[in-house]
């Protein structure tokens, strides 16, 4: 496993962090009582904060299904997130024992929980890089050890493109990481949107200011645009659980309003 050793770690609860929110969202334990106050300042906005947290999960799956079922071996799988079963390479080596998975997260929770990741299959491969996404270099480097960049590789960024601002580089970050990758590979989003609920996403944006974080949610046509360049699979850029909901996981969420998030996957000619 790249980076530092689990001795080493040092966490911040100083903060609350995206990653341990979202593990409180899912109902995890490996969170800090500034993450759980954070989480449920954000229930004032949008009480289906965890039903989000579980649309976006669902999604990854069936994400990870498809694209091994349509012949994809290697994942790079960036702003990971705390691992919460099945998890990803689990998904991938499930419908394709042999694949090869590497994840990426800066939070150091992560990395004490890494081990879990690394669960491969014998035929498989899983790592775990300890970077921060807007290092596309270190993050490209060190996952060239593990995947074969003259082999189609699935990018997933799963609800990470909007903790970046549009000024600190998401687009550019975006295109490095696809830049690199060779033809027949995937690009998979998942994001929030303020598009059903504009007065309450602009008020979970100065939440996050206030607390020296960024959120920056994106409409419909912001998030494809970072796709530009690709072949979007059917049925585009859809509400999360409105992709390819056959695949299965479809998260039963009460009431008539779309829970306010986007995906997409799309292949790189």
């Amino acid at each position: 496993m790249t980076g530092q050793e689990p001795q080493s770690i040092e966490i911040d609860t100083s903060k609350p962090h995206p990653a341990r929110m979202y593990d409180w969202f899912l109902g995890g334990k490996d969170n800090y009582p500034v993450d759980e106050q954070m989480a449920r300042q954000l229930l004032t906005l949008d009480a289906r904060g965890r039903d989000m947290a579980r649309v976006n999960r669902a999604f990854m799956h069936r994400a990870t299904r498809w694209l091994a079922e349509h012949g994809v071996r290697q994942f790079l799988d960036i702003g990971t997130g705390i691992p919460t079963e099945p998890n990803l390479h689990q998904v991938a080596q499930q419908a394709a024992p042999e694949a090869r998975v590497v994840y990426c997260d800066n939070d150091p929770i992560v990395l004490a929980h890494a081990a879990a990741l690394l669960r491969s299959t014998p035929e498989g491969a899983t790592e775990y890089i300890q970077a921060d996404a807007r290092r596309p270099e270190t993050i490209l480097a060190e996952a060239g050890k593990v995947l074969d960049f003259d082999q189609p590789i699935a990018l997933s960024l799963l609800a990470l493109l909007h903790f970046i601002d549009d000024e600190d580089g998401a687009a550019a970050l975006v295109g490095k990481l696809v830049g690199r990758l060779p033809s027949g590979s995937y690009l998979v989003l998942s994001h929030t949107t303020g598009d059903f609920n504009p007065e309450g996403a602009a008020q979970a944006r100065a939440m996050y200011k206030a607390r020296g974080m960024t959120l920056r949610p994106r409409s419909r046509a912001e998030l494809t645009a970072f796709f530009d360049g690709l072949e979007l699979v059917e049925p585009g850029v859809s509400l999360s659980a409105d992709w390819h909901p056959e695949l299965g996981e479809v998260i039963d969420v009460p009431g008539d309003e779309p829970i306010p998030g986007y995906a997409g996957v799309a292949r790189k000619p």
